[in-house]
């Protein structure tokens, strides 16, 4: 005699648990890519120790940002603090807190910048905030994500 295998709830939700997973997971990482395209990261920082100075002025220009593969991502991006200004992609570490994406960096060196770089930093809806360490200096830093105008190229009209 033939039976009919039972099949439980929980061996449904198994079933069906991982695609569902992976397709909230695909659109999660679309929808960062999308908003952290063409925006500037514009804020302030902190350095550990300092408590007697105010919040130095950040910007983070960042024209892209896509996924490599693993949990790795690029922001092609302009960074100026400080005397330094400069257009560098940078891969780092990119985790997921529930819904919420955070640069996770740990003795990084990145190019142009330098090495030794570690910072965590999390995005949530038009704001950013979070700590960074460069060798023995460290701090706060926070602030908004404000879109950039894109600008495009216009052709000449031929006379």
């Amino acid at each position: 005699m033939h039976q009919n295998p039972v099949i439980t709830t929980s061996a449904l939700m198994l079933l069906f648990a991982a695609p569902v997973q992976a397709d909230e997971s695909a659109a999660r990482e679309k929808a960062f890519s999308s908003r952290m395209s063409n925006v500037t990261l514009v804020g302030s920082f902190t350095v550990d120790g300092k408590t007697d100075e105010l919040p130095k002025a950040e910007r983070y220009e960042i024209k892209s940002v896509t996924k490599l593969g693993g949990n790795l991502w690029t922001f092609l991006t302009r960074v100026k603090y400080g005397n330094v200004d400069t257009k560098v992609p940078i891969t780092v570490p990119l985790e997921w807190a529930g819904d919420t994406p955070m640069v996770s960096l740990t003795d990084a060196t990145l190019p142009g910048l330098g090495s030794a770089f570690s910072a965590r930093v999390i995005f949530h809806e038009n704001r950013y905030a979070g700590t960074w360490q460069h060798g023995k200096v460290g701090g706060h830093m926070f602030g908004r994500i404000e879109k950039t105008e894109v600008q495009t190229q216009t052709e000449e009209p031929v006379k």
